[in-house]
């Protein structure tokens, strides 16, 4: 059952900011999402487990970014993605702790993860826990694979799981096996894969990773509660591998070399246009995989406007 609480008048004044909340992303905001994903809104999702939404709604973000509370009713509490370094939001979260955030830890340290560590951080007197120091975020607390936090009869497992982000890490709740994935899996879309720190032969093989884990739940960075995890991860495998015999099928099929660009236009013919960017990423990590493969060629694959033709070995 989800919990509701009214919004203070400055997170409401602060959502319809549409220069703000776009700057975790470079693409159109959108207007906040309503109900349980709507942004401030506390919403209980297990007996361990609270979301509280970021007021940041893009084509990129969705409704925006999750943020979850992990602990009992009573005693420390951990954050699990602070989000965006936007004031609302972050006293949103102080004001929900009541006094009880200890640890903050974050998934990858995109600017629509990371940013709001130092400032819930300040607010609360927590540490905080990541991979690895980079883009303007030093976790007190390095967290590799297998690192593990204890707390009273629940504990987060640190998965590795680098192919959005090189040092992103999903984050295992037990004793509910729910997975909180970041950016790993997300709910209603695909995951970007951004080279040259996306690769995404990593993040095929770490999809594999996840399936044998027997999750039960995935709490994504973005979008609702995954009740179907097993399927989910498969969708994504099928969808990635649909879309790389694509690519091969189109350079292949073209007699000729072929930019990212290009490959794009044959490709995503019903994508919206503010979209096109993002599919060019993707379709530049496919193609870095496949040349790894030996399967495609490229003069400079570090570069994105770089000219592509399939090989004749494969």
């Amino acid at each position: 059952m989800a919990v509701r609480v009214l919004l203070p008048n400055a997170f409401q004044k602060h959502t319809n900011n549409t220069r703000e909340i776009a700057s975790s992303a470079a693409v159109a905001p959108r207007p906040p999402a309503t109900g349980d994903l709507a942004p401030g809104v506390v919403t209980s999702l297990t007996p361990l487990v609270r979301r509280i939404v970021a007021p940041n709604p893009t084509l990129m973000t969705g409704p925006g970014t999750n943020t979850y509370l992990v602990g009992e009713r009573s005693g420390p509490l951990t954050v699990v993605d602070p989000g965006p370094d936007i004031d609302a939001h972050l006293d949103r979260l102080a004001e929900v702790g009541a006094g009880r955030i200890d640890t903050i830890v974050v998934t990858h340290t995109h600017q629509d993860h990371s940013p709001g560590a130092a400032g819930l951080a300040r607010r609360t007197g927590a540490r905080t826990i990541g991979f690895d120091a980079r883009d303007e975020f030093e976790p007190d607390v390095g967290a590799g694979d297998g690192w593990v936090l204890t707390v009273g009869g629940w504990s987060l497992h640190a998965v590795h799981t680098p192919g959005h982000a090189s040092n992103h890490l999903c984050w295992l709740l037990e004793p509910e096996h729910l997975l909180f994935s970041g950016d790993h899996v997300m709910d209603g879309s695909t995951v970007v894969i951004a080279p040259p720190d996306g690769d995404m032969a990593a993040y095929l093989d770490q999809l594999e990773r996840l399936r044998a884990l027997g999750l039960h739940t995935i709490a994504p960075g973005h979008g609702a509660l995954i009740a179907d995890p097993d399927r989910r991860l498969d969708d994504y495998l099928v969808h990635r591998r649909a879309r790389e015999h694509q690519i091969e099928d189109t350079l292949r099929g073209s007699g000729t070399s072929m930019t990212v660009t290009a490959v794009v236009d044959a490709i995503y013919t019903d994508t919206p246009e503010a979209l096109r960017p993002v599919a060019r990423y993707s379709v530049w990590a496919h193609l870095r995989k496949l040349a790894t493969e030996g399967k495609v060629a490229t003069g400079d694959p570090d570069d994105v406007d770089a000219e592509w033709r399939a090989t004749a070995d494969g």
